[in-house]
């Protein structure tokens, strides 16, 4: 017992130290301890709670037990990671009669991999009784046996281990023997029958035992087996090995009918008594039988069957020496065979979990395969190499102990090589060595790794004003790299809104050709210019996507009559200036002002008196909409002028509109009651509500200059490219001036005694910086650009 816990402790340090040095290597593992004959479905452990694994990716990650000599009795729940029974476990079967029964368990996950170590430790039960090899026991002893005389009995097998095997024996009550119990090791106790007093023949010529022998269970078990004695005459020496213990060393393979050993016994009778038989002990093991064989009469032990070290390195054999006296004796030796390993076996290669395809995007470090060498051979000849026969990206890792991992060790393309075949050789260090190759298949996978691309970021799209519903404004076209799914593109609109409208209502795109519909007619006094985006995306798994800005520009069309400003604005009505009789050659009547919700050429406003015709004295400003004089007034000039004055945009076709001043001509300029044209002047001092008004118009102003700059700077970036200012000279005086994205008609005239400009906003020009003009049909003037720097004189 003493020798059997210190080699359990033994065991146990070394599997301690062995674990300490593969910590490194080793993901994670775990011990258990379970008894024996459990039911089917008995839990072992939560392998996911111990391990720290989620338990919603097991089915996913393929969480499962992978190739040992102990898959089989044990499960694994994928949905809860507990580690179960999976049948029932007997320790004698799986673990013979060892002393610590240990079944190792591989677990594997993947994506990523990941492989963890489960030890579990079968307890014994005693749930065996000892047992005879025979119901009953027949000796025949000499009368001229003297006490003390060992006559040795089958010992009971007990399938159990440890204290759960036999322990003890027990003879029924009788006055010529006992028992006694001898221990070889090994969980063995045989028994001898000692003889304590002296038979007599002539008082009883058979004596009738029950030996029964006991477990240290808890209840114990027992078995018994009948003993009976048979009490003889003579033959009272029983033959004597030379040797207690036969040892002797075999190279495996040797040929059938060498001779292994000659055993040799002495038996001190004479005659038959002393003649002796040798023989296997009844109970040898058969395959031992189907091995070795013994000359019955010279002792030689001789191979018989193939002798391999890899299923069997030693042999144990009781040998007995059988006299031919009238009632035979038997001596009993132990002989002991150590099988020589020989490097006969090459090693072999197993590939387990094999990632085939793999995507192209495999990261550098993915594990492609595990691979386990095995070599049946001991020492150097069972000492495997491992190495791959040729360069690729893929590099071989020791994991643990003779498991190694196939990473990927470089960059997969796809559309390169699509398949590898990997050749792994493992060699052993045998004198000479052996080999094996193992050659792998990968195949590579294309992933949606390319997004769709459009030829540019942006596209610009332009819209007339009032266009019929249906309008197809642009085509966007991507394209994408990879292939079949992850190549097909549909187009769609991306949620967003324009003047609080879904863009999803305003256009459609055709998802399979990238054509853009409009499904409303815009008004370009209403919005200008907006921008949406377009969305490509594949059908890949997940699909990628990239997007496209359409700025959309809408074009002005000339559908806004001029509108006349205030003081004579009120439709129907008839106005009346008053001129003094003396007014000179120039003299200022009045200012026509008008707008026009148009822009550029559409805006752009002409003044002409249409009636009366041949009018010589009055004329008006062509661009500026000031009356004056042409001459000083005759009395032959009426005294009321009525004037129809004709206000023209420069469209096509061109929108006016009329407005109706009497001018009446006064004796004397104090009979004018023109409110602006004497403004009285006001001789109190600057007010503090002066000051307050001034300071507003002031902050007002900045506020103003503030929110004109920062507009510009965005639509020069929505624009992207913009041309030089341009000034733009009219026969009539008046210049336009255009920048950017904007252009704006500015009027002036060295005749107006009041600085009024006049600012009409123009449509957007074209890229390269050309006006507009439409002069009966859809065309680009090019127009004068000047620099900068340059200073515009007012």
């Amino acid at each position: 017992e003493v020798a059997s816990a210190r080699s359990s402790w033994r065991r146990r340090l070394i599997f301690l130290a062995l674990g300490m040095l593969l910590w490194r290597e080793v993901r994670a593992q775990i011990r258990y301890s379970l008894s024996e004959e459990q039911k089917e479905g008995s839990a072992v452990g939560n392998l996911a709670k111990d391990l720290g694994l989620d338990t919603r990716t097991l089915k996913e990650r393929g969480f499962r037990i992978v190739s040992t000599s102990g898959d089989s009795l044990f499960t694994v729940n994928q949905n809860d990671g507990i580690l179960s029974v999976n049948g029932k476990i007997d320790r004698e079967e799986v673990c013979e009669r060892s002393s610590s029964c240990v079944i190792n368990l591989k677990i594997a996950l993947e994506n990523p991999l990941e492989i963890h170590y489960v030890s579990i430790e079968i307890l014994d039960v005693n749930d065996h009784a000892p047992t005879f090899p025979e119901k009953e026991k027949r000796l025949e002893i000499w009368e001229s046996a003297l006490p003390g005389a060992r006559y040795q009995l089958q010992a009971a097998r007990d399938p159990d281990g440890g204290m759960n095997s036999v322990q003890q024996y027990k003879l029924s009550h009788n006055d010529n023997f006992r028992i006694e119990v001898k221990d070889r090791g090994e969980d063995r106790k045989m028994p001898f029958l000692i003889l304590q007093k002296p038979l007599d023949r002539e008082s009883s010529r058979r004596h009738k035992l029950v030996l029964t022998a006991l477990d240290g269970g808890r209840p114990p078990k027992s078995g018994t087996m009948d003993i009976v004695v048979d009490v003889l005459d003579v033959n009272d020496n029983m033959p004597v090995f030379t040797q207690e213990l036969y040892s002797v060393t075999l190279q495996e393979n040797v040929p059938v009918g060498t001779t292994v050993i000659q055993v040799n016994a002495r038996d001190l009778d004479e005659g038959l008594n002393a003649e002796i038989i040798y023989s296997f002990i009844n109970r040898t093991p058969q395959n031992i039988l189907e091995m070795f064989e013994i000359e019955a009469q010279s002792g030689d032990v001789r191979i018989k069957g193939d002798i391999d070290y890899e299923e069997k390195a030693a042999f144990e054999i009781r040998v007995q020496a059988t006299d031919k006296g009238p009632v035979t004796m038997s001596g009993h030796t132990k002989l002991l065979i150590e099988v020589l390993d020989i490097n006969d076996n090459p090693p072999d290669v197993t590939v387990t979990s094999l990632l085939s395809p793999v995507e192209e995007n495999a990261g550098k470090g993915t594990v492609i395969a595990l691979v386990m060498v095995s070599d049946p051979d001991s020492g150097k000849n069972g000492a495997v190499r491992v190495r791959l026969a040729s360069s690729s990206p893929f590099k071989l890792q020791s994991s643990f102990q003779n498991y190694y991992s196939l990473a990927l060790d470089g960059v997969l393309d796809r559309e390169n090589v699509t398949e590898y075949s990997i050749t792994v050789i493992a060699e052993d260090e045998g004198s000479p060595p052996m080999s094996r190759a193992k050659v792998i298949q990968v195949q590579v996978s294309d992933v949606n790794d390319n997004a769709p691309r459009f030829p540019n970021s942006v596209v610009y799209a332009y819209l007339p004003e009032n266009s019929k519903l249906g309008s197809i404004i642009s085509t966007v076209r991507a394209s994408d790299a990879d292939i079949m799914e992850n190549a097909q593109i549909t187009y769609s609109l991306l949620q967003s809104s324009v003047t609080g409208s879904p863009v999803s209502a305003l256009f459609k795109v055709n998802s399979l050709t990238g054509e853009i519909e409009s499904m409303k007619s815009f008004n370009y006094e209403d919005i200008k210019t907006f921008e949406f985006k377009v969305q490509a995306t594949d059908s890949g798994v997940p699909p990628l996507s990239s997007n496209v800005t359409v700025n959309v520009f809408i074009l002005d069309e000339n559908d806004n009559s001029p509108g006349i400003l205030a003081p004579y604005s009120e439709l129907g009505s008839v106005n009346t200036e008053n001129i003094p009789y003396s007014a000179d050659v120039g003299y200022f009547v009045a200012k026509i002002r008008a707008v026009d919700a148009d822009s550029g050429y559409n805006a752009l406003l002409s003044y002409h008196i249409s009636e009366p015709k041949g009018n010589n004295l009055f004329r008006i400003g062509t661009s500026s909409g000031e009356i004056r004089t042409k001459r000083r007034m005759s009395d032959n000039d009426l005294k009321t002028h009525p004037l129809v004055i004709l206000v023209c945009d420069n469209g096509e076709p061109s929108l006016s509109a009329t407005v109706s001043i009497d001018v009446v001509v006064v004796e004397s300029a104090g009979d004018l009651k023109t409110p602006f044209r004497h403004a009285p002047i006001k001789e109190e001092s600057f007010s503090d509500l002066n000051l307050y008004l001034l300071i507003a118009i002031v902050c007002v102003s900045v506020i103003f200059l503030l929110s004109l700059i920062s507009l510009m700077a965005v639509k020069y970036r929505s624009l992207g490219r913009y041309s030089a200012p341009m000034v733009t000279t009219h026969p009539d005086g008046s210049w336009s001036y255009s920048k950017s994205a904007q252009q704006y008609d500015v009027c002036f005239n060295s005749d107006t005694l009041k600085s009024d400009v006049v600012v009409f906003p123009a449509s957007f020009p074209p890229a390269d910086a050309e006006l507009i003009s439409i002069n009966g049909g859809d065309t680009f003037t090019r127009t004068q650009t000047l620099p900068n720097k340059e200073k515009v004189r007012d």
